[in-house]
């Protein structure tokens, strides 16, 4: 499968993940075994990547040894949670089956973060290979946002479901109902507790909003954040709310202003470790005052409309999100169209898959 140019990077479904194969411990055994088969490490929230010919690249290991996997089947007389803990570290962490990439079979290990040794800095691979430490080919542990918008998208999705999955395992090794320990099944894809009851990774949605406004987009600056970055508006969707609530609410909050159509766009993927983004268009509502702007101060400290020519070229002084981000990909597509369109254009969800 190619990336999908009408989807945000981490969503255009280049990784296969062979639902059919996580669910067989004998189809497992037989993809770890697998001569094209190959792991992704992790180390914290570091990867490891190599440069060569401009290009970068996940440093890949093939798979030996035995896999740190839990089994399928009850062993008689063991329960679920007691079978595989001689295949788990100290923090439960199995390895885990990410799917295929071209048809070869693709897993994760979580390793230990080095005590003083915390990988070449992140500019070494954007300068590749200046100085001793960055030769062509040399591995590097970088964060995967740095590197990430230069990774093939297959790559980029493994990586993303390699971080989602390793995290909650590192927090889910007891069960939030009776706090017995639980194991993993499913290729890492699910764990047992002692009952046999299933537990599954949490996805937490938010929803991200372009607002435009006669050829303007609003964008805000975290109060987090260093002066002049700035970013679509966007929050967590809280219990018992729609989507569409949840747009009203959290730009009414952080911008005090109230918004008339909104409309879907797509979604993505931001599993660093378990969001899902949840991309929507909207307009102010009619009447509202483009200027009448309320930063909420515990979280915006700057509200601005920004014109497309402004984010075309943007000034020295103006950081946009990443080229990884949903709201990277939102702005660009906006600052593509045409002036005169100006229309809300949710993705057509029957040509999108």
């Amino acid at each position: 499968m190619t990336s999908n140019p009408a989807r945000p990077p981490l969503a255009g479904g280049a990784l296969d993940r062979d639902a059919a194969t996580r669910m067989s411990q004998e189809l497992l055994g037989e993809a770890w075994r697998d001569p094209s088969a190959k792991m992704l490490r992790i180390r914290g929230v570091e990867i490891p990547v190599r440069v060569a010919g401009g290009a970068t690249r996940l440093a890949w290991q093939p798979t030996t040894g035995e896999p740190r996997a839990a089994v399928v089947e009850d062993p008689e007389g063991a329960s679920a949670a007691d079978q595989s803990q001689s295949s788990l570290d100290a923090r439960g962490v199995t390895d885990v089956f990410l799917g295929r990439i071209d048809g070869a079979p693709v897993f994760a290990r979580a390793i230990p973060v080095a005590g003083e040794d915390p990988g070449t800095d992140a500019r070494t691979v954007e300068n590749e290979g200046a100085g001793a430490e960055a030769e062509p080919g040399d591995e590097r542990w970088v964060h995967p946002f740095q590197v990430g918008a230069r990774l093939t998208e297959a790559e980029r999705e493994a990586v993303g479901v390699a971080s989602a999955l390793l995290r909650w395992h590192e927090s889910a090794s007891y069960s939030p109902r009776d706090g017995d320990r639980t194991a993993a099944t499913q290729g890492g894809w699910a764990r047992l507790d002692a009952r046999g009851g299933e537990h599954f990774p949490r996805t937490d949605p938010a929803v991200i909003v372009l607002i435009e406004h006669e050829n303007r987009v609003l964008l805000g600056s975290n109060a987090l954040w260093e002066p002049g970055r700035f970013s679509l508006l966007a929050g967590f969707v809280e219990a018992g709310e729609s989507l569409e609530q949840a747009v009203q609410r959290e730009v009414f909050e952080e911008s005090g202003v109230r918004l008339g159509d909104i409309a879907y766009v797509t979604s993505q993927p931001w599993p660093f470790p378990r969001s899902l983004m949840l991309g929507f268009r909207a307009r102010l509502a009619a009447g509202v005052d483009p200027e009448a702007l309320v930063p909420d101060p515990t979280e915006i400290s700057e509200l601005r409309w920004f014109t497309r020519d402004e984010l075309r070229e943007p000034a020295e002084d103006l950081t946009l999100p990443m080229p990884l981000s949903i709201a990277r990909w939102m702005i660009d597509r906006w600052v593509a169209e045409d002036d005169a369109e100006g229309a809300v254009e949710p993705v057509d969800s029957a040509t999108a898959s």
